[in-house]
């Protein structure tokens, strides 16, 4: 069974940083499709930035330039490192991997960990 667990989320004021860690259980690659999504209230959980099964990587137009995924495949973790947090930015914020098995894609996620903007 994958699973997958967050933290470093929390409290912070516009402007500032936090860093966000995803540890898997069992090993890592650089060909999973791992990501991180975001969901506020009300509204459908979004991509922030994530690494296709190429190893290449991709980010949401709105936090480019400020987010940065990066993945330590030695710790079996993927961390988001993100700067200058605006307020809207508030949400829960999720770790996503597919893994395959039998040529079947399984995909997993997070329990979610809170990201609060606010001064």
């Amino acid at each position: 069974q994958v699973q997958l667990v967050e933290s470093g989320g929390g409290l912070v004021q516009p402007g500032g940083s936090l860093r966000l860690d995803c540890l898997a259980s069992g090993r890592i690659f650089n060909t999973d499709e791992m990501s991180w999504y975001r969901q506020t209230p009300g509204k459908q959980r979004e991509l922030v930035a994530g690494f296709t099964a190429m190893g290449t990587t991709n980010y949401a137009n709105s936090v480019k330039g400020r987010f940065t995924i990066s993945r330590d495949n030695a710790k079996n973790t993927m961390s988001l490192q993100m700067n200058n947090l605006k307020p809207e930015e508030t949400a829960v914020y999720y770790c996503y991997r597919v893994v395959w098995r039998d040529g079947a894609p399984l995909t997993y996620w997070g329990p979610g960990n809170q990201v609060t903007v606010s001064s």
